[in-house]
């Protein structure tokens, strides 16, 4: 599992490769160092909606998973390609923020509804 933060770049829509697979892209701008990276990113089936709701120009983390693959073209040339799977989005304004979690006794009162311990 990796985790990168950037500036999204563009967003490209949901592409129904064959009867069985769907993937979107889309491109994130790490300027962690001098020199920005654009980095490609892709979602698949169940994943491609991760990325609604987003924009253009917004910071966001992604996590992903790194994978490979070999292929064998018409020529019997073998070729190796990567895939950055994503699997998770958070948006860095959202992940700083969290709601207080709810304790079960709000109040030293006992009203008789309390549990004794």
């Amino acid at each position: 599992m990796f985790k990168i933060k950037g500036e999204i770049k563009t967003i490209c829509e949901a592409v129904q490769v064959t009867e069985k697979f769907k993937k979107r892209e889309f491109v994130l701008i790490d300027d962690s160092s001098q020199y920005p990276q654009y980095i490609n990113f892709q979602l698949m089936q169940n994943k491609c909606e991760l990325i609604d709701g987003f924009e253009v120009g917004q910071r966001i983390e992604v996590n992903f998973n790194l994978r490979g693959r070999e292929w064998t073209d018409k020529t019997g040339a073998i070729k190796y390609f990567n895939t950055l799977d994503v699997w998770r989005i958070v948006s860095e304004d959202s992940g700083l923020e969290r709601p207080p979690i709810p304790t079960f006794l709000e109040s030293n009162e006992d009203d008789g509804e309390t549990l004794p311990f």
